[in-house]
């Protein structure tokens, strides 16, 4: 299962999502993120893919991780995923639009959910209220549907 990373900049009580131009998701409002490259750390592939998408730079430090979820695709095991989740709250620059991505802000209680990946309303509104969490998702082929899911708090081990 291929790493990516997903990662949302959050302004108080906004969140900067962009809109997919190309490839994989096009036409969804999602955060910035893509493919860990070999040799590449899961923490690299975010601040690269934030720089590349958005047009933003970010410090190691100011990651923050809040969660993972894997994503399976039935019939389509070139889709599957391990996705790194994090929200970032010290950035340097302005989100900007470029050829994959066009960012926009948005109340974090008014998210474009319908213009989203299906699954985003099951987990996205915890992270962003605090919650770390782990879970996984099977869809259907097509990615319109959930088979099952299960999003859970993560907890701290001793």
């Amino acid at each position: 299962m291929r790493k990516v990373t997903l990662c949302f900049l959050v302004d108080k009580d906004n969140v900067c999502l962009a809109m997919k131009k190309r490839g994989f998701g096009k036409g969804k409002w999602n955060g910035a993120g893509g493919k860990v490259d070999e040799n590449e750390t899961i923490e690299t592939a975010a601040i690269r893919e934030l720089e590349e998408e958005i047009g933003v730079k970010v410090a190691p430090s100011d990651l923050n991780e809040v969660g993972d979820l894997a994503f399976a695709f039935e019939n389509k095991p070139e889709w599957s995923q391990h996705m790194y989740i994090f929200l970032i709250e010290k950035w340097q620059g302005e989100p900007t639009e470029t050829e994959e991505m066009r960012p926009k802000w948005f109340s974090k209680d008014n998210l474009p959910f319908d213009k989203m990946w299906v699954d985003d309303p099951l987990w996205l509104p915890r992270v962003l209220d605090g919650e770390k969490i782990s879970g996984a998702f099977t869809f259907s082929s097509d990615g319109s549907k959930i088979r099952k899911h299960i999003v859970n708090k993560q907890t701290k081990t001793p």
